[in-house]
């Protein structure tokens, strides 16, 4: 019994040495180079139908020549062109990015901060300002967005007229919001 045994295990061990299996050889997709593997037929046969199903789902329909009939052809490739993004494009994709504000003035407690800030709508009502009170116990005031400091320096001259201490420092914006 022990033999038989023995022998049904080899056997069985065996049997898959003699699974039918072939090379198949496959174009890589994005490099087109070729790719070499060993599988048995019916995997290959599962494998090029999922493909073809995928092949066929992203692949755009060109014509119609009977009721069932669709010819299709392949994909066509996205090219990016290799340009600097312009300022639409960065705001679609990141709402908040790193830009510059004017730091008009810091002081030392809320209620300076709004006396400033009113001060400050009365002789530029045409621009946004703020209040970042992230350095407690002192404030900072803040007005405009701007995406460099080059566009920020017209209205920091004008801003200097009134407070000698105006600078532009770099401070996260709303794209939307910044000139």
């Amino acid at each position: 019994m022990k033999n038989l045994i023995k022998i049904f295990s080899i056997l069985f061990l065996l049997s898959f040495y003699f699974v039918d299996a072939q090379q198949v050889v496959k174009k890589d997709t994005l490099a087109g180079t070729e790719l070499t593997m060993t599988m048995d037929s019916r995997v290959n046969a599962a494998l090029e139908s999922i493909e073809d199903k995928c092949s066929k789902t992203s692949a755009s329909i060109v014509s119609r020549d009977n009721e069932d009939d669709y010819i299709s052809s392949k994909p066509a490739k996205i090219y990016v062109p290799s340009r600097e993004l312009t300022n639409a494009e960065i705001c679609r994709k990141n709402p908040r990015i790193l830009g510059y504000k004017i730091q008009i003035t810091i002081v030392k407690s809320n209620e300076e901060a709004n006396e400033v800030k009113a001060y400050f709508r009365k002789r530029f009502p045409n621009l946004k300002v703020e209040t970042d009170a992230s350095l407690r116990p002192n404030y900072k005031i803040l007005a405009g967005s701007y995406f460099t400091k080059q566009s920020a320096a017209s209205d920091l001259s004008k801003i200097k007229e009134y407070f000698k201490s105006a600078v532009a420092v770099q401070y996260r914006i709303f794209c939307a919001e910044a000139k």
